[in-house]
């Protein structure tokens, strides 16, 4: 598992790439503190190269949730295969993010 983040003006940009299962978000967890520590920009969660997510992982996205919404910011996840596509459903975090 891989986490590349990029910052364009204010705008910060997170791609995943790998499989984000339990043993790959612990290192994943510190390659997102930046997200958190500027989450008063907008995030987006480029989903493009991301194969896989576990309970794990959507428990990182929520955390970046939070924290944004805490500043009054919004997060965009993008690119998500129809399997993780399936994943957000089934637990309601389809309804959490926007997704484009």
């Amino acid at each position: 598992m891989k986490t590349q983040i990029t910052q364009e003006d204010n705008c910060l940009t997170a791609c995943f790439i790998g499989r984000l299962d339990t043993a790959a978000a612990v290192q994943t967890a510190e390659d997102v503190k930046p997200l958190l520590e500027a989450a008063n920009k907008e995030i987006v969660l480029d989903c493009s190269a991301l194969e896989y997510i576990s309970s794990s992982g959507l428990r990182i996205f929520l955390t970046i949730r939070k924290e944004a919404a805490a500043h009054g910011c919004k997060v965009i996840v993008r690119n998500i295969n129809a399997d993780i596509r399936q994943v957000f459903m089934m637990t309601g975090f389809i309804s959490l993010f926007e997704i484009q």
